[in-house]
């Protein structure tokens, strides 16, 4: 593993993303069961999204590199070959945890540079996977963007955002504060084979409840949809109906997506549990990462109509991150439709 002279494109002419003093540590206790977490000290953590990314946003805090979600599909698995670790199970087991991050952020975000552009979370890894039950970084994170005001957004799969909910209250008080869920299906079976690590869709679905009644507008990104599996009219129809009922404020899809290191783990699994559909995918996947913006359309479509029978809107770029608008705060102008083209949130 590599830990000195790593700059965030892998080279060595760069300052290391870290100090030198890693700390590697396992827990005997169920819920950590076969994980590693490497403690390391950031030299930065708010990072600029690269220009050529898809990203609605421009700035991301990510605390953690690996996630115990364990989702086969998940795009950031790319990003563990960063530091010699395994884009598969090691992914899912290697979890590096930045334990300076609360701290470094009210440095970062007290600097003279800093000029309080919209952070994005859980775009990378899940700032609510397990680790953040033991780690409690969170809090600390959550507590310097209300002191600053700094507005914020949340994506997560984890049930574990409740635990946080008065400071996302007082946060939303002071700056723009925006949540998103995600749950792409409903099927049991698929989500035990496919998201493994994480609460059950339902679980998820209990926070946007949590959330709406509390006040807090919750968006879903329903992502991602999986070509074959979870695509078809009627699971769709079910999920969207799922997601209504719980009090969603919008539904984005997101069709699957297949980037280098995904690809071949999640290719991995279809082979195991789906090799009838292995043939179909590498049609459906043989120009890149991404579907054909046919399907891609089609599957908004749907998910539109569905979400407007059942009394919810889409939401254009952006706006599920925000919480509330501030009487005294001029409204941005709205950003144009999209195309209906893939955006790369989870």
């Amino acid at each position: 593993m590599r830990w000195e002279n790593l700059s965030g494109d892998g080279s060595a002419v760069n300052p290391a993303l870290f100090g030198t003093d890693v700390v590697t540590r396992t827990f005997n206790t169920p819920e950590f069961a076969g994980i590693t977490f490497h403690e390391v000290r950031a030299r930065s953590i708010v990072n600029r999204v690269p220009g050529a990314s898809r990203m609605p946003f421009e700035w991301t805090v990510n605390p953690y590199r690996g996630c115990s979600h364990a989702c086969v599909y998940c795009f950031a698995r790319g990003t563990h070959r960063y530091l010699d670790l395994d884009t598969g199970a090691g992914f899912d087991s290697q979890i590096v945890v930045k334990v300076n991050a609360p701290e470094l952020l009210r440095r970062e975000l007290g600097s003279s540079r800093w000029r309080g552009q919209h952070i994005a979370m859980g775009t990378n890894v899940d700032c609510y996977q397990r680790a953040e039950g033991r780690y409690r970084l969170m809090p600390g994170i959550l507590t310097a963007l209300r002191d600053y005001a700094n507005p914020f957004s949340i994506l997560t799969k984890g049930t574990l955002i409740l635990r946080d909910l008065d400071l996302l209250r007082s946060a939303a008080a002071v700056t723009d504060v925006g949540i998103s869920v995600s749950v792409g299906f409903t099927d049991e079976e698929l989500w035990r084979t496919v998201e493994p690590g994480t609460p059950a869709p339902e679980r998820r679905l209990d926070v946007v409840r949590t959330l709406s009644s509390q006040g807090i507008p919750c968006g879903v990104l329903m992502a991602p949809v999986i070509p074959f599996l979870s695509d078809s009219p009627e699971r769709l129809r079910t999920t969207v109906r799922a997601i209504a009922a719980a009090g969603a404020t919008s539904v984005t899809p997101l069709a699957l997506h297949l980037r280098p290191g995904a690809r071949e783990w999640y290719m991995k699994w279809l082979a195991e549990h789906h090799p009838q559909l292995v043939r179909h995918y590498e049609g459906l996947y043989a120009d890149g990462a991404y579907a054909p913006k046919w399907y891609q359309r089609r599957i908004t479509r749907q998910v539109h109509e569905l979400a407007a029978e059942y009394g919810i809107g889409p939401t254009s770029p952006g706006t599920h991150r925000r919480v509330e608008v501030h009487p005294d705060r001029a409204p941005e102008p709205e950003p144009a439709a999209p195309d209906c083209t893939q955006l790369t949130l989870l």
